[in-house]
């Protein structure tokens, strides 16, 4: 019981500075994409540029992505219940689905306005340096946003907030397409404004199929990859009882991992034995691997020193762990 205690409280704390990170983030996003979006919107209608008051309409909208990323890890953070024993941390990968939508749409109407201005190149204005400089400014201050965010989702390993962080990336990148254009038309070349914009709505594309295939595939039981796989397997056969290691397996839930270990033991040794040696291996991989939620343990008896190859039992299983 005490460390069952003691792991729902490392867990706890864990979820717990998972959560003020994020939340920390996400405060800082929602107050810069408010305050860029007013100083965006004053420079367009000042200086006469609609790319600029298009872009202040893109950074207002990273707003409402924003709430997604809070929503999402705010539920995937509840604790399991009856209804959902196995916990709530696939809503976070549901929250990137929707945020990877959300990015399509972006990157669609920055292409399609930038098809459009193409057609119509002859009604383009030409800006006020006002506009020009605000581009610099949002350029500077939504990369700033983006490392600072992707700093924070790798340190907690969230996807959703990782995919907030790509939405700073590409506000930066509309702002590069609006400096160009801005440059552009006083230069007198109005045409690379929509140009820019189309090359940019190409890779905001690509990085929306990105994050929706990662959120997918943490959605269907996708394993947490060879090389994690590879140091739980050393792990296991460090200890000298272990006489073959029979089965490894890890499925991704969420940002979690679930493990399942199979591994051939001598068959002459007492339960108590076996079971202490399954449940050493069981706390081992969930505390050197933070990632992993639950590590499910199975011993198969064999004759002492006797080589054993990989073994697959039919009917019921008793698992101790």
């Amino acid at each position: 019981m005490e460390e069952t205690m003691t792991k729902g409280s490392m867990l706890k704390t864990r979820r717990e500075e998972h959560d003020k990170i994020a939340m920390r983030v996400s405060a800082a996003s929602i107050i810069v994409n408010i305050v860029l979006s007013i100083a965006k919107l004053t420079a367009g209608i000042a200086a006469g540029s609609g790319a600029m008051v298009s872009d202040a309409v893109h950074s207002a909208s990273d707003v409402l992505s924003t709430f997604v990323v809070i929503g999402g890890i705010k539920i995937a953070g509840k604790a399991e219940d009856k209804e959902h024993p196995y916990g709530h941390e696939r809503m976070e990968s549901a929250a990137a689905i929707v945020l990877s939508a959300l990015l399509a749409v972006t990157g669609g109407t920055i292409g399609m306005a930038g098809i459009k201005n193409i057609v119509h190149s002859e009604e383009l204005q030409i800006p006020g340096v006002l506009a020009l400089s605000a581009a610099v400014f949002s350029i500077a201050v939504k990369e700033g946003m983006y490392r600072y965010a992707r700093n924070g989702a790798k340190k907690i390993n969230s996807e959703a907030l990782m995919a907030d962080a790509w939405h700073h990336r590409t506000d930066a990148l509309s702002s590069v397409g609006s400096f160009v254009g801005i440059g552009g038309a006083m230069f007198g070349y109005p045409i690379l404004d929509p140009l820019v914009s189309v090359i940019i709505c190409i890779f905001i594309l690509k990085v929306s199929g990105s994050i929706f295939k990662e959120a997918i595939n943490k959605m269907i039981d996708k394993s947490c990859g060879a090389e994690v796989e590879n140091l739980m397997r050393e792990m296991v056969l460090s200890h000298d009882e272990i006489v073959s290691l029979d089965l490894i397996r890890t499925r991704m839930f969420g940002s979690k991992i679930y493990v399942d270990i199979e591994f051939s033991a001598d068959g002459n040794m007492t339960l108590y034995e076996a079971h202490a040696i399954a449940e050493h291996i069981h706390h081992e991989v969930e505390e050197s691997f933070p990632d992993v939620k639950h590590c499910m343990v199975h011993v198969n008896p064999t004759e002492s020193g006797a080589k054993v190859l990989p073994q697959h039992y039919e009917g019921k299983k008793k698992v101790y762990n």
